[in-house]
């Protein structure tokens, strides 16, 4: 019966269908992170600081190959040709975090108050010496350090003084922002499905299925 309902009132209204086609690492670009759509669900932690300088690092200095972060970046992660970002299957941002913000291989949206969502998953740690309070760096107050290929990343990013945007990615558009709250990300993908309208001015009392009513919520980055 409730199927049946539903099938009606697409008939008899509008049917906005979404599609959530989910995203690989090569449909990567920073300007979709304007209109990103979180794929998996997650828990918010708190803000632990709400800087907004967004360093970096380059991968390749991480050349201990027992290491967690060795092994995770060669096994997980690729360099983007563009950015110089390093990206893992699903497209989550490769970054340094310290203690607090678990293993390597844990992801979180970090939300800022620009209303951009950036997702990163931590494939290096921050010294506890460099970040004695479990969250940013006691010398920049980053929380987040991306992990990147220097070289692409200045030919992209470009920067006054030799760094890429000059050495704090917050100067950059589509990462500018303050921390506004933090998420740690599940490995459960959120649910899709499909949200009807009334576009005829149907007598929105008579909508007995409210209640029922199957919800989308559009994951990953937009084409």
């Amino acid at each position: 019966m409730k199927l049946h309902s539903m099938l009606t009132c697409a008939l008899a209204g509008a049917a906005l269908i979404l599609t959530s086609s989910g995203f690989s690492r090569e449909d990567f670009a920073l300007s979709k992170l304007k209109n990103y759509k979180k794929e998996f669900k997650s828990v918010s932690i708190g803000a632990c600081s709400t800087s907004s300088t967004k360093t970096y690092e380059d991968y390749r200095m991480i050349t201990s190959v027992g290491s967690a972060q060795y092994q995770y970046i060669h096994n997980h992660c690729k360099v983007d040709e563009e950015t110089g970002f390093l990206l893992d299957e699903e497209g989550f941002i490769g970054v340094a975090m310290a203690y607090n913000f678990g293993p390597i291989g844990s992801r979180y949206y970090i939300v800022l108050n620009t209303g951009i969502t950036i997702p990163v998953v931590k494939v290096d740690a921050k010294a506890a010496v460099d970040a004695p309070n479990g969250c940013s760096a006691a010398l920049d107050a980053s929380v987040i350090e991306f992990v990147i290929d220097s070289d692409r990343a200045i030919e992209y990013f470009g920067g006054a003084n030799g760094l890429a945007s000059s050495g704090n990615f917050n100067n950059f558009e589509y990462l500018n922002g303050s921390i506004a709250d933090i998420e740690k990300v599940t490995d459960e993908p959120i649910e899709t499905g499909v949200i009807y309208t009334d576009s005829i001015g149907q007598d929105k009392d008579k909508k007995t299925e409210a209640p029922d009513e199957i919800k989308l919520v559009e994951g990953s980055f937009n084409h």
